[in-house]
C-alpha cells in the first residue's frame, strides 16, 4: 500500500499521483480553488478531461464567454481567473473537436445550483471551527465491534417538512432531529445520500456532485455544523455513498470529455439498465483517485463516522444488472476490477482513519465481505444482513397460524451468524413501492398489528448484530414512506402509536445499557440457543451473553397470539431471575400487568442447562429475563 498523498504544492505531482490512482485528496487541486497569483487574488479552475480537443471555462466572471484553458501533461486542464468571486456560477465547455461543444458541471465542485439549474458554483474547502474533539477522542478509543451501534436511517427532506411543504434546513434538523434521536436511544443518524443529485425521486442514489451536498439541503459548511452539533450530543453521523454508478445526465459525468471517461469503454459494463445510470470504470486509476478522494473527503473534512456503501453487489458481479453483460476472458462473472477497487478503498480509508465505519449494502451470498483484505476479504467493517431481513419479514407477514411450521425462517440465521459482522436492517427499501409500512405488513387488527411490531423489534434487538431502523418505524407509521412528504407525526395521537414509540425508546435504551446485547455480537460465545425447534407452538428461546459471565439475558419470543402457560426454560445458574422486559406490558399498549415477576430456579436440567424456571409467556410477545440473585457465577 502506497503512502497516503497529502496536498502537494507541485501541480504536476498532484496530476501524477491522481493518474496513478493513489491520490486521496484530489479535491484539493481539482475544482475551483482560491489562489493568489502574482499578487492577484482569484480562483484556479482545474478539470480532468484527457481526451477533450479543447476545454473552455465560462461563468459569471467572464460574461459566460468561452475562455480557453491550458492543458497539462496527464489530461488536466487549468486556468487562473483573477478577481473570480466565491458564489459565482460557472461551467466547463468540452470541445469534442468536431464542432460540438458540450457544457458540463465541475466534477470536483463544492457547491451547485439547485435543480433544475445546473451550474457549478465557485466554492472551496474552507476551514471550519470544529468543537467535537471529545467525541473524536472517544471514537478513537472505542472498540467499534463490541459497543452499541443503533442506527436511525433517514431521508433528509422527508423526516419533517414545514406546513408549506418546504424542507428543513440543516440548522432546523440539528434543533429537532438530534435531540429526538438521542431521546429515542439511537447512537447514530444515517442519511440517505446528501450529495448533489438533480432528481429528488432518486432519493439521492443517482449522484452528479461527489464533493458537495445538494443545494436543497444547504451548503457543505451547513452540514459540517450539523455533524459538529451531533457529535457534541454524542450522536454519530453516517452517510450513504454510491461509488458504483452515477447519474447519466449529459451535463454531468457521463462521457465527460466526449469519450468514456468515468465509465467503462465496454457499453455492457458501462450501461446500468436497471437503474438507468452509468457504472464507474473501477479499474481506471483516475476513477479510483476520484472515488477514494470522495470517500476521504466526507470522512475527513466532515468528520463523518462512517459510510454505508450502496449497491456493492453491482460492483462485484458483471451480470448483476438486467441487461446484456460481457464475461471475463475465462467466462466468469466476477468483476475483478470491482473487487480490487473495494479492497483498495477500504485499506486506504482504514489506514488513514481506522476508527470510522465502512458498511456494505451487499445482497448476495458472497463470503468474506467483512474479512481483512489479507485474508482475501473486501475489508468492510459491517455488512447489511439482507438475507435475515427478507426471511424475518416473510415470517412476520404470515398469518400467525402458519408461523410455527415456518420457524426456520427465523432460525436459519443461526447457520451463518458468524460468517460476517452484520447490521440488521429494516431500511427505507422495505417500506416503499407497494411493500407497505412495517405496520401495514403484519396481519390482524390494530392491537395485534402493534403487538406484532413489538415482537419484531424486541426479537431484532436480541438477535446478534447491530441495529438499523428507518425513520417512521419507531412511531408505527401506517402509510408507506413517501419521499415527497413528511412522516405521519400526527399518528402519535392515535391509539397504540404513542405507547409503541415508548416501547421502541425502551428497547433502544436497553440496547445501550445491557452488555449482553452488544459486547459479543460477532462471537459464537455471545449466543446460546435453548430451543429453536418448537414447530408446534412457535416459541423461540435463547441466551445472549456479554463478556462477563454474569452479563446474560434470556430471550423468549412467542410468535403466535396464544398465551403459553407453565413453560420450562433452561438457565445456567441457580438462584432468582426477574423480568427485564415484557413487550405485552400495558405501558406499551399490551394487556400484561404483572410486570415484576421473579422466578426461582428448580434443580431440573432443561435445554442443556443445569437449572430451569417455569414461565407464563404472553401471547405475541418478547420477554427478556435477567439474573436477579444467582449463585455459582464465575468471576
Amino acid at each position: 500500500m502506497k503512502q497516503l498523498v497529502v496536498t502537494l504544492p507541485n501541480f504536476e505531482e498532484n496530476i501524477y499521483f491522481f493518474n496513478q490512482g493513489n491520490h486521496v485528496e484530489a479535491y484539493r487541486f481539482l475544482g475551483s480553488k482560491s489562489h493568489i497569483h502574482d499578487g492577484i487574488e482569484g480562483y484556479q479552475f482545474s478539470v480532468w478531461a484527457p481526451n477533450a480537443y479543447k476545454v473552455y471555462l465560462l461563468g459569471d466572471f467572464n460574461q459566460w464567454t468561452n475562455q480557453n484553458m491550458n492543458l497539462f501533461d496527464g489530461g488536466v486542464w487549468t486556468l487562473f481567473i483573477p478577481n473570480a468571486q466565491k458564489g459565482q456560477c460557472y461551467k466547463y465547455g468540452i470541445d469534442h473537436g468536431n464542432g460540438h461543444i458540450e457544457y458540463k458541471i465541475d466534477p470536483f465542485s463544492n457547491r451547485f445550483e439547485l435543480a433544475p439549474k445546473d451550474a457549478s458554483i465557485v466554492w472551496d474547502v474552507y476551514d471550519f471551527e470544529w468543537q467535537d474533539a471529545d467525541w473524536l477522542r472517544r471514537r478513537a478509543r472505542r472498540d467499534k465491534f463490541s459497543t452499541p451501534l443503533q442506527i436511525y436511517e433517514m431521508h433528509g427532506t422527508s423526516w419533517k417538512q414545514h406546513e408549506d411543504g418546504s424542507y428543513y434546513s440543516f440548522a432546523e434538523l440539528a434543533d429537532e432531529l438530534i435531540p429526538y434521536v438521542k431521546k429515542m436511544g439511537y447512537t447514530h443518524i444515517e442519511f440517505l445520500p446528501l450529495m448533489d443529485h438533480p432528481l429528488e425521486a432518486s432519493w439521492g442514489y443517482q449522484i452528479t456532485g461527489y464533493f458537495s451536498v445538494g443545494g436543497r439541503f444547504g451548503t457543505n459548511e451547513d452540514f459540517k455544523e450539523f455533524v459538529n452539533r451531533a457529535h457534541q450530543e454524542n450522536i454519530g453521523v453516517i452517510m450513504d455513498w454510491v461509488p458504483g454508478h452515477y447519474c447519466r445526465n449529459a451535463n454531468a459525468l457521463a462521457y465527460y470529455d466526449g469519450t468514456p471517461t468515468y465509465e467503462y469503454q465496454d457499453i455492457n459494463k458501462a450501461n446500468n439498465v436497471g437503474w438507468g445510470t452509468l457504472n464507474f470504470d473501477l479499474g481506471k486509476t483516475q476513477v479510483q483517485s476520484f472515488l477514494i478522494s470522495s470517500a476521504y473527503f466526507w470522512l475527513e473534512e466532515f468528520h463523518l463516522d462512517g459510510l454505508r456503501v450502496d449497491a456493492v453487489s453491482n460492483m462485484l458481479y458483471l451480470d448483476f444488472d438486467q441487461g446484456p453483460w460481457t464475461p471475463n476472458e475465462d467466462g466468469t462473472n466476477e468483476n475483478k476490477e470491482g473487487v480490487k477497487f473495494l479492497q483498495k478503498m477500504n485499506q486506504t480509508i482504514h489506514e488513514a482513519l481506522p476508527d470510522v465505519l465502512m458498511i456494505a449494502e451487499e445482497s448476495t451470498s458472497r463470503e468474506k465481505i467483512t474479512h481483512p483484505v489479507s485474508e482475501g476479504g473486501l475489508g468492510f467493517d459491517y455488512k447489511w444482513n439482507m438475507g435475515w431481513m427478507n426471511d424475518t419479514l416473510k415470517f412476520f407477514e404470515m398469518d400467525p397460524i402458519y408461523r410455527p411450521e415456518n420457524l426456520t425462517l427465523i432460525t436459519f440465521v443461526f447457520m451463518y451468524q458468524y460468517k460476517e459482522r452484520y447490521v440488521l436492517p429494516y431500511s427505507h427499501d422495505e417500506v416503499v413501492h407497494g411493500k407497505s409500512s412495517m405496520l401495514g405488513k403484519v396481519p390482524g387488527d390494530r392491537f395485534n398489528q402493534f403487538a406484532n411490531l413489538r415482537v419484531i423489534h424486541g426479537y431484532m434487538l436480541a438477535q446478534p448484530g447491530k441495529i438499523l431502523h428507518f425513520m417512521g418505524n419507531e412511531i408505527g407509521q401506517y402509510l408507506e414512506w413517501r419521499f415527497y412528504s413528511g412522516l405521519e407525526w400526527n399518528d402519535l395521537q392515535r391509539p397504540f402509536n404513542r405507547e409503541y414509540q415508548h416501547y421502541m425508546q425502551t428497547i433502544n435504551k436497553l440496547g445501550l445499557k445491557e452488555k449482553a446485547f452488544f459486547e459479543q455480537d460477532h462471537e459464537p460465545s455471545g449466543l446460546t440457543v435453548l430451543d429453536a425447534d418448537n414447530y408446534d407452538e412457535g416459541v423461540l428461546t435463547f441466551i445472549r451473553h456479554g463478556k462477563h459471565p454474569r452479563d446474560f439475558i434470556i430471550v423468549i419470543c412467542n410468535f403466535v397470539p396464544v398465551q403459553r402457560d407453565s413453560v420450562r426454560i433452561g438457565v445456567p445458574y441457580r438462584g432468582q431471575y426477574e423480568v427485564l422486559l415484557n413487550s405485552d406490558a400495558k405501558e406499551f399498549g399490551g394487556k400484561w400487568t404483572n410486570e415484576k415477576e421473579v422466578f426461582k430456579t428448580e434443580e431440573i436440567e432443561f435445554n442443556n442447562q443445569p437449572h430451569s424456571i417455569e414461565v407464563t409467556i404472553p401471547a405475541l410477545s418478547v420477554m427478556y429475563i435477567r439474573p436477579k440473585r444467582v449463585y455459582g457465577v464465575k468471576k
